[in-house]
């Protein structure tokens, strides 16, 4: 066991830890959020983690909810491409891709400002980002013939929590 066997040992080491991200900070960063588990499994599986600070965490939880958002809208014009004959699902289907749009331009709004560090606006985008599936939502309620589906409810709760992670880094970082 001479120093090359030494060497090879730090090696891997270093390289374990940039794979696996900052596991401290990580972890820290999540517990100061409502959803700690999407929070962890969402920055772990991001390589880029690995060399971001908290704000970057934050940046990398914004990207996971635009493209929930964007995939959620992208399904929602694929269904409604499927749906030639009844024009009330059409134009729910419409509204509820639009809003789900809208959500990821307000994620990618928060950007700019999380580069600026101005805060107040990252939370305004943010939970502008959170409240667009709630006007899916109540376009399916307003023609109770219309079931809200059980994928777009799932993918609801789950853009809601991601801004609600990223509300939690915020307050971190704010205070």
């Amino acid at each position: 066991m001479g120093p090359s066997f030494f060497i090879f040992n730090i090696i891997i080491s270093l390289a374990l830890t940039l794979v696996n991200g900052d596991a401290g900070l990580i972890q820290k960063t999540c517990k100061t959020t409502k959803y700690y588990d999407l929070c962890f499994s969402s920055l772990k599986s991001d390589p880029t983690s690995a060399n971001s600070d908290t704000k970057g965490l934050a940046m990398i939880m914004v990207g996971v909810g635009m493209a929930n958002a964007t995939a959620t809208s992208t399904l929602l014009s694929s269904e409604l491409l499927t749906t030639k004959n009844d024009t009330i699902m059409r134009k729910v289907l419409k509204e509820c891709s639009d809003k789900y749009a809208h959500a990821a331009d307000a994620l990618q709004a928060s950007v700019q400002d999380f580069d600026s560090e101005l805060y107040d606006y990252v939370y305004m985008h943010i939970m502008a980002a959170a409240d667009y599936p709630n006007a899916c939502h109540n376009a399916f309620r307003k023609y109770p013939r219309l079931v809200y589906p059980q994928q777009i409810a799932r993918r609801e709760d789950g853009l809601k929590h991601i801004c609600d992670v990223v509300l939690g880094i915020v307050d971190h970082l704010a205070s």
